[in-house]
């Protein structure tokens, strides 16, 4: 058969993902027999490229759905992506900037007009790189979180909600982003630590009779301040509470309360009360009654009760603020003082605390069945340690803001009568107000992204219509994601699904790490250390990118990924490519009939006993999530077993031709019985490689890779005795190698070798397999003899076995005796001088640790070298050390 020399990626990839598409591999049968296993996709971002993130999770994803297909399950693995709220309004508007226009020229319908423009030119860039990714999802049946069955499920669990009394509006004090000009939830807030100042600012009572030293790190947040708040049991300040102190620069006076949340030990015990811009002054203030003052506005500029602030960026108003301070001395000091400030997930600006309307969904009642389901097991996370974090969450959980002042997402449905006050909130827009029959005008605000994400698992099936895929495949089997959104995604899931289904959204939960650079440092733009997924596939193939993260994935922990280690498993697939091929080539057109025991060669039963093994690990593996052991064992069966080994030790077989045509048959048919099972257990993790090779073995009726049978262990193919001795066989072949490289033998130069085995049983595995022994160390002969004390010969011990290689004619023996006699004495001149520094006691205590350690390692190196060459000057001298 002409197969192609090199394997190119490229090539195949594009052809392969058509074909699959084309016939409907990956479409779900909901009508059909077979056992259904569903997972819905963690939707992606509209606005956005696949990032190395995306290819690990895809990855694995793909990996389960591939082989439980491959299982005979029915699976559906649900695509879909999702709105993205805040950036893609935001990339939308930076569109518009370059135009000199912002959303309010064009007004909310025009713009929204314009994104859905903007998503229809572009929102298809990262269907197509999961396409080119090789996920086998059933296109189908995709979906969009602002498609309209989706947006009905959002409005019906949000009128729901709301009837139920678990969703309110209220004026609460929220994360605010100045740049976005939205709310943003807790999770949405990257807290992170700003080196900054504390002032200390004098605040003199009203009546000139004594004043409190305040400690602040946003001295122009003072305008907003409505009193001033002490420990109670505070001995300090004590007589203090229920006085009034007068507020620096605005000298309106204030309250001194008592509160039990000040922190005595921070600062000076006292500090300063605005309600409006910090959540916990917020608390305190609705406690004790106090009005709620705005000093900042939704741009994080100053307002009027800044007086001649007014206007200013709020970062401008502080240094101005400050000085005033100073020049009525009221500034008694200033120290460097780091601490955690919000920043917006999105745009990473610093967020500003604001009071203001927004929806709200009541978390606990949604979180106790989500707890409880967990603890009972309905839903199980791996690894176990995940439901910690879990719980840690959900028993300290606040309340969710869902509003966000956007105008790209699923609008509120809440409608306001101004004239009367009533409130409508209903699944279907209604005509006019029921109390008046006057206009309505519909809440401006839309739904926080992740609301809609939340009913995921369930919205996409068809609910809340009694569809036929959510009564087959709710709940889904796993949800495969990453650790930094449980809280954003699983748990809002868990909350849901229970809610709407009465059923977790998913039995198992696989967390996986998130991928780092070389060095474990987070990857991020400003580091100019991020990876580009398609870079990397265009470089080594996405089958050797899909097998690097596969292998790279221990549960749970974090992935140092150098891009360079991709090089190794684009060798794999090279390695794999050239051993299928070479078989091919000696199977021709027509498949070799079905072995029989009785035929097998000991290195045939040796490989189909480490197949059955592989196969069992590997499915052991899959079903412990452990995609790295998977994987990393059928590296090592391909390379090392089956290409390195068994198609080196099965060429004398296939080589009997018409002297043996029953050996050389067998030799075919175990030949591609272990092929055609390596392909399929590889698919998985390599699907593009691996159909393309499928397709090139023998018969004509073979179908497509991606829907054969999975192979499963036999059991009565592992066969010990077989692995025992051909694990003697390969000891002994490897010392004779090396004993070949010590005495710098050609490597083109057949040799006799001499075996003195231990025992009868060596004597006999010595005599069958000679033929083999010779073609893999290239012997002219290998037989089976006493060795001569003092004849010249390089000699070594394997397992039970004296080796030697008869030097005379082969080498020029006084000519390599002088050449190992002078490196003898450079290794002993380097030890010796390694020796000295490592006695050294001021060497040891002064150096650097890993340069005391590297010393050590070349001190053992030479040490081994020595050794060596040892031996070979005594095997040119007859045996006896130099």
């Amino acid at each position: 058969m002409e197969i192609p020399k090199e394997y190119l990626p490229h090539e195949s990839e594009d052809r392969w993902t058509a074909a699959w598409e084309s016939a409907a591999l990956f479409r779900a049968d909901p009508g059909g027999a077979k056992a259904p296993f569903c997972m819905v996709i963690p939707p992606p971002n509209v606005t956005g490229n696949l990032h190395i993130g995306h290819v690990l999770v895809y990855t694995l994803h793909d990996v389960v759905a591939r082989w439980r297909r491959m299982q005979g399950r029915d699976v559906l693995w649900l695509p879909g992506t999702d709105h993205a709220g805040i950036a893609t309004q935001m990339v939308v508007e930076r569109e518009l900037a370059k135009e000199g226009k912002s959303r309010h020229d064009l007004g909310r319908e025009a713009f929204v007009e314009r994104v859905w423009e903007w998503k229809k030119r572009y929102g298809g860039r990262i269907v197509e790189q999961l396409r080119r990714l090789g996920a086998s999802v059933d296109w189908s049946r995709e979906r969009f979180t602002l498609d309209d069955g989706l947006s009905r499920a959002v409005r019906s669990v949000f009128v729901r909600l709301y009837q139920q009394g678990l969703i309110y509006r209220d004026r609460y004090i929220v994360n605010w982003c100045p740049r976005c000009h939205t709310a943003l939830s807790d999770l949405e807030t990257v807290h992170e630590p700003v080196p900054g100042k504390l002032y200390l600012v004098r605040y003199p009572s009203a009546d000139g009779s004594f004043s409190i030293a305040v400690a602040t790190t946003r001295p122009e947040t003072m305008f907003g301040d409505v009193a001033v708040a002490v420990h109670p049991d505070d001995e300090r300040y004590r007589d203090r509470v229920g006085k009034q102190v007068l507020l620096p620069l605005a000298d309106r006076p204030i309250p001194v309360i008592a509160d039990a949340f000040v922190e005595r030990e921070f600062g000076t015990g006292a500090v300063k009360i605005t309600p409006a811009h910090d959540p916990n002054d917020f608390e305190a203030g609705r406690r004790h009654g106090l009005p709620e003052v705005v000093a900042i506005d939704t741009s994080a500029r100053m307002t009027a009760e800044a007086g001649d602030l007014a206007g200013l960026d709020r970062f401008e108003a502080r240094a101005r603020t400050v000085e005033r301070l100073e020049a009525r001395g009221l500034l008694l000091g200033v120290r460097e003082h780091e601490h955690a400030v919000g920043h917006c997930q999105r745009c990473g600006t610093m967020i500003e605390p604001l009071v203001s309307h927004q929806w709200f969904v009541k978390i606990a009642p949604l979180a106790e069945p989500a707890i409880a389901a967990v603890e009972r097991g309905d839903t199980r996370f791996v690894p176990e340690t995940w439901a910690k974090t879990y719980f840690e969450w959900m028993r300290n959980i606040h309340d969710w803001c869902i509003s966000r002042q956007l105008w790209w997402g699923h609008r509120i449905p809440a409608w306001y009568c101004d004239p009367c006050g009533t409130v409508v909130v209903a699944e279907s827009d209604p005509e006019g107000c029921e109390g008046c029959g006057g206009p309505l005008r519909q809440d401006d605000d839309v739904l926080d992204t992740w609301f809609s994400s939340a009913l995921w698992p369930f919205s996409t099936l068809g609910w809340p219509d009694d569809t036929e895929d959510l009564r087959r495949y709710y709940p889904t089997d796993v949800l495969i994601t990453g650790f930094d959104i449980i809280f954003f995604w699983v748990a809002r899931m868990m909350m849901m699904g229970l809610k709407f289904r009465d059923e977790v959204p998913f039995r198992e939960v696989y967390i996986h790490g998130l991928v780092r650079d070389a060095r474990g440092q987070k990857m991020s733009k400003s580091k100019g250390n991020t990876i580009d997924p398609q870079e990397l596939q265009g470089r080594y193939g996405t089958d050797a990118v899909r097998l690097t993260m596969a292998i790279l994935a221990a549960p749970g922990n974090d992935i140092p990924l150098a891009p360079e280690r991709m090089e190794g498993y684009r060798a794999f697939c090279n390695k794999l490519w050239n051993a299928s091929r070479f078989v091919l080539m000696r199977l021709g057109d027509a498949p070799p009939g079905a072995w029989s025991r009785e035929r097998l060669s000991l290195v045939d039963r040796w490989i189909l006993s480490r197949l059955d093994r592989v196969v069992g690990d590997v499915a052991r593996a899959l079903e412990e999530y452990r995609f790295d052991r998977a994987a990393d064992a059928l590296y090592h069966f391909v390379w090392g077993d089956f290409c390195d080994w068994y198609i080196e030790l099965v060429k004398p077989d296939l080589a009997a031709g018409d002297a043996d045509p029953a050996r050389a048959e067998t030799a075919r048919a175990v030949l591609l019985d272990v092929l055609s099972t390596v392909l399929r257990a590889m698919h998985p993790f390599v699907p593009f490689l691996t159909e393309e090779l499928w397709q090139k073995l023998p018969g004509d009726s073979r179908g497509y890779l991606a829907v054969a049978s999975w192979p499963v262990s036999r059991g009565g193919d592992v066969d010990p005795e077989a692995e025992s001795a051909v694990g003697m066989l390969q000891e002994l072949v490897v010392k004779i190698r090396n004993l070949r490289a010590e005495t710098r033998i050609d490597p083109a130069r057949a040799v006799e070798v001499v075996i003195a085995p231990a025992d009868e049983a060596g004597r006999r595995l010595v005599g069958e397999e000679s033929a083999r022994i010779a073609s893999l160390v290239r012997a002219s002969t290998v037989r089976c003899a006493a060795l001569e004390p003092g004849a010249v010969a390089a000699r070594g011990v394997a397992r039970g076995f004296e080796i030697a290689i008869p030097l005379e004619g082969v080498l020029d023996i006084e000519l390599e005796r002088a050449r190992l006699a002078k490196e003898l004495s450079k290794i002993e001149s380097e030890l010796e001088a390694r020796s000295r520094k490592l006695d050294n006691p001021s060497f040891l205590e002064r150096a650097p640790r890993e340069v005391v350690d590297k010393e050590r390692v070349l001190h053992g190196e030479l040490l081994e070298k020595r050794s060596g060459v040892r031996r070979t000057l005594a095997a040119l001298s007859g045996g006896q050390a130099p």
